[in-house]
């Protein structure tokens, strides 16, 4: 805080600057304390943005095993266990509870707590339910995931670009004004001066 405080004060100077200075010394204390406060929440986003990636290959996955005919709960187990991942290991746990007997909508309740999965937990537990075909929704389900995270990656190229104007034009902008816009106007009022 200390650091952005004399920065402000060394570029503005003065009163003003000791103003600015303050502003930025709070506003710095601000950021930290709210970073502090939140300390799981990049870890959240992090296993969010995991479950969202794995999960297009769990579906396609899972619609191959149910086409060649397993059961979806054995399904869920195979690919479960070969994933090894967020997804995978609620996949497998899921699976290992309906074996034992649990109902299906508390087997997959840890599944359904992933935002991304939810849909794949939610098609899960219909199937437990009322042993309705697996492998064209599941299909579908995946198209869907990869089509949102396409999306999602499409968004995020598309606020970089954006982000990345704003330093640019900040740099240009005064470069601008000072070479291409600053003599022209000095140049008028030179020649005004001398005509008045």
């Amino acid at each position: 805080m200390a650091g952005t405080s004399s920065a402000a004060y060394a570029l503005v100077g003065g009163i003003p600057g000791l103003l600015a200075g303050g502003a930025v010394a709070y506003g710095t204390w601000r950021r930290v304390g709210r970073s502090r406060a939140s300390p799981n929440a990049p870890a959240e986003k992090s296993k969010q943005a995991e479950a969202a990636r794995q999960l297009p290959l769990a579906a396609d996955l899972l619609a191959a095993c149910v086409t060649a005919g397993a059961s979806p709960v054995a399904a869920a187990a195979a690919v479960g266990e070969s994933l090894q991942g967020l997804v995978g290991a609620r996949l497998a746990r899921g699976a290992a509870e309906v074996r034992l007997g649990g109902e299906p909508s508390d087997a997959w309740r840890q599944l359904a707590e992933l935002p991304a999965a939810a849909p794949l937990a939610r098609l899960l537990e219909r199937t437990g339910d009322s042993g309705t075909p697996t492998a064209a929704p599941v299909t579908r389900l995946a198209a869907d995931a990869r089509a949102e995270r396409g999306r999602t990656a499409t968004a995020a190229a598309r606020r970089a670009g954006v982000l990345m104007t704003a330093p640019v034009g900040l740099c240009f902008l005064p470069a601008f004004v000072a070479i291409g816009v600053l003599p022209v106007v000095i140049g008028m009022a030179e020649g005004l001066l001398r005509a008045g």
